[in-house]
Parts: C-alpha cells; sequence; structure tokens
C-alpha cells in the first residue's frame, strides 16, 4: 500500500512547486496490446514522474479485472470492463462507481481526465464530493468530427451526420466548463474550444524518444522477415487498423500506385479492420505484422522502410507520425486535422482526405529523388521541437500551476457564496 504523509485534513502538502503530490491519470483509451498515442503519453508520464519529480502517480485504466499494482510511488489501478466490440484490444469502463471509489480512497491532487466518454463526468462527479481536487482535461481527439460526424453521416447522411455533431458539442461545452484547466494538443483545438467559450485552455505538445526512433536502426532485412520481395519503396502505417484511422484508404491507395514502382507495405497495428483488409490484400506486397508491442521492434521496423503513410483526417497531434519522422521517414498523408502542422513543406506531401488516387501520386512523386532529403528535414524538425521533456516541463511548469490556480480562486468563490460578508445597514461598510 502506497504510503501517503498527509496533513490532518487528510491532504498531500502542497507548499510549493517540489511538494509531494498525488496525481491522477484517467481514461478509457489504453490497451496493453494496442498502442495508441494515450498509451505512449502514460508510459512517458510515469517514468517522467518517477525520475524528475517527488511526486506520486496513479493511473487508472480499463482491464480484464478490477486490480491495484503499486511499485513504489507510482500506482497502475485496473478497473474490470469488457472488451470494445470490434476492437478487443480495447475496454470501456462502464462502473464508474468503482472508479469513485478508487478516487475517493487516494484523493488525488490533481485528476487529469483523457477522453471523452463516461469518465469526464467521473472526475467532475468526484470533484462535487471533494471541491479541493483540482481537474484537468486533455482534449486529445477530435470526437465531434471522428467519433460522431463521421457515423452520423454514414449513417443519416450529411444533414444527419452534421446535427449529431452539433449536439456533441453541446456536450462537449457543458463537459469542458467543468475543469479547472483544458489542454489542447494543438492551436487550432484550442480555436475550437474557444468558440464554444471554453477559455481555460493551453496548448501541451507531445512528444517523442528521438533516441529510440532514430535511422540507425534500419535493418535491411526487415522486408524479407516479412516475406515481402519488391524492391522498391517500402511504405508503413503504424497504429490502429480501423475506420476512425482510414486504414482501408492505404489498401486503396497501394492498388493504385505504379507497378514498375514494385512498391511494398507494412501496417503495423490491430483493430477492426485487419482481418477484412488482410484477405483483400492476399497476393499484393501487403504485410500485416499485428500491433508490436517492444517499442525497440517497432522503431526498427520504421527505420527499416522508406515512406511512413497516413490516411487519418481528424488527428489532433499524430504521435505516431513524429516517430516516424525521428526515424527518417518522409510522410505521405492527408491535409487535415493536425496533418499540415506535423508535416510543413518540406518534410513530406499531403493531399485532399478520401482522395486514394492522388496519395498513390505523391508516394510516386516524392520516390526516390525528394525521400532522403525529406527524411532527413522530418529528423530535424522532431529533433528541435519535440521531446517528452519538453512535454512535462510544460505541464508541471504551465498546465498543472494554471490549473491549481483556477482551484484557488474557485474555493474562495464558494467559500464568499456560503459565508457573504454582512452589510452594516447604517453605513456602507462591510462587516467580515
Amino acid at each position: 500500500m502506497l504510503l501517503k504523509t498527509r496533513d490532518a485534513g487528510g491532504r498531500l502538502p502542497v507548499v510549493d512547486g517540489t511538494a509531494p503530490m498525488l496525481l491522477c491519470d484517467l481514461t478509457q483509451s489504453y490497451s496493453p496490446s494496442g498502442g495508441g498515442g494515450i498509451s505512449t503519453y502514460l508510459r512517458e508520464k510515469r517514468d517522467y514522474v518517477l525520475t524528475h519529480t517527488p511526486h506520486h502517480l496513479l493511473q487508472i485504466v480499463p482491464g480484464p479485472v478490477d486490480r491495484i499494482t503499486v511499485n513504489g510511488r507510482h500506482i497502475f489501478a485496473e478497473i474490470g470492463a469488457e472488451p470494445v466490440r470490434g476492437s478487443p484490444n480495447y475496454r470501456f469502463i462502464l462502473r464508474t462507481d468503482a472508479v469513485r471509489e478508487v478516487l475517493a480512497d487516494y484523493r488525488p491532487d490533481i485528476l487529469e481526465s483523457l477522453c471523452p466518454w463516461v469518465l469526464p463526468w467521473t472526475a467532475i462527479r468526484h470533484r462535487r464530493a471533494f471541491p479541493e481536487t483540482t481537474l484537468v482535461a486533455g482534449y486529445r481527439t477530435d470526437f465531434p468530427n471522428a467519433h460522431v460526424y463521421r457515423v452520423g453521416r454514414e449513417k443519416f447522411g450529411e444533414l444527419g451526420g452534421q446535427f449529431c455533431r452539433w449536439l456533441i458539442w453541446g456536450y462537449a461545452e457543458i463537459t469542458y466548463r467543468e475543469f479547472d484547466w483544458v489542454y489542447t494538443l494543438g492551436e487550432d483545438a484550442r480555436i475550437e474550444l474557444a468558440k464554444r467559450s471554453i477559455r481555460r485552455t493551453s496548448v501541451l505538445p507531445l512528444g517523442v524518444d528521438t533516441a529510440l526512433f532514430h535511422p540507425a536502426r534500419r535493418d535491411p532485412g526487415y522486408r524479407a522477415a516479412l516475406g515481402l520481395t519488391a524492391q522498391g519503396p517500402m511504405l508503413a502505417y503504424a497504429g490502429r487498423i480501423d475506420n476512425e484511422k482510414r486504414a482501408d484508404r492505404l489498401v486503396a491507395m497501394f492498388r493504385q500506385l505504379p507497378p514498375a514502382l514494385h512498391a511494398a507495405m507494412v501496417l503495423i497495428g490491430d483493430g477492426k479492420l485487419r482481418a477484412r483488409l488482410q484477405a483483400e490484400a492476399r497476393g499484393l506486397q501487403i504485410a500485416f505484422p499485428g500491433f508490436e508491442r517492444d517499442r525497440e521492434e517497432l522503431a526498427r521496423a520504421l527505420a527499416s522502410a522508406d515512406i511512413y503513410v497516413s490516411a487519418m483526417a481528424d488527428e489532433t497531434f499524430g504521435v505516431s507520425v513524429l516517430e516516424a519522422q525521428a526515424s527518417g521517414l518522409p510522410i505521405v498523408g492527408v491535409d487535415g486535422g493536425a496533418m499540415h502542422d506535423r508535416v510543413p513543406a518540406g518534410t513530406g506531401l499531403l493531399g485532399p482526405v478520401d482522395d486514394t488516387a492522388a496519395m498513390a501520386a505523391n508516394v510516386a512523386a516524392l520516390w526516390p529523388e525528394q525521400a532522403a532529403a525529406m527524411g532527413a528535414a522530418g529528423r530535424s524538425l522532431v529533433e528541435s521541437r519535440y521531446s517528452w521533456r519538453r512535454t512535462f516541463e510544460t505541464l508541471f511548469g504551465e498546465v498543472y500551476p494554471a490549473a491549481l490556480a483556477n482551484t484557488a480562486r474557485r474555493l474562495e468563490e464558494d467559500a464568499a457564496l456560503l459565508f457573504p460578508p454582512r452589510r452594516d445597514p447604517r453605513s456602507r461598510t462591510v462587516r467580515v
């Protein structure tokens, strides 16, 4: 059991920036075998907290059963949840009472909500019971578009999709205004929140391990190990193989590449579309090795490719793109979401969303003449702008202090409402 040095009121002491606090991450978007940006963030944050701060870290995620694992200052709490239909690597917590029980037991000083569904309101209800709790939300997914509008359009047509998006933006407004602070992964998302009067916000760029993801990890034998024999450029994608990531567009794009290019492609990951696409790609030079648990093996895979491809149109940041750039790859993607920020001119080529012919043309256009220079420019960009240390220095140096300050203001306002000053009817003075 974690030993917590608390004050008489049961709180961990928060005196200055070095006083130990209990921090908490809360998310649905975790899988030990599904990858994803949030899983990477949780791992990197754990390492940063344990090596650079005196704080304790509680991370609450879905799991097969209820289980709490304590390792020094790190507490990993799994809440038993059923697998997501069609995405067996992910689970979805519905037992919010179990989450509330863990939160009430540990009573974190700062509670960071990392996904938009169900759990933000679990955090809000916990804060209503323990008002001194500081709430931070990460707006990490463009869910009104990526999750709601896309599905609504497919089921109900364009007007139906727009109506669903309008409704879910109402949910987002009500939800995120409850938080002491919200961070986005880019300026565009921050502007969208400001349009909905959500203005206690910061931008938190994510990072990449440039020592792990490095061109030097290239393995000339990797292609053959996958069973691929084509000797032209090898394209790579790493992430969920599902509808949100538009993985089917990558297979469609591959079919439109010029035969003379002799290209191969590897789709690293798992998801609801994997089996179907694997069947559709039979006979093509496309490999589906599944999710890669070993980060060093993933780094080897990326460095062994020649071009990174992504059809994702609603990316809010794109950690996988940074990892590919750190590995020395040029990017071929679509001009949507955060991709135009991740792939500036000279580091790759972007085309219209869902235009697989344009994507194929961009692959052919940059290979081989532009590939090396674009890959080197991408590597230089990542080295100069993105690191996990910078991410967490911003989180601990800007986001959390702003949130704590708002908590203090909120508590003062609540106290004033409970104990308003008394006005002397005989004068203009106020008795306190």
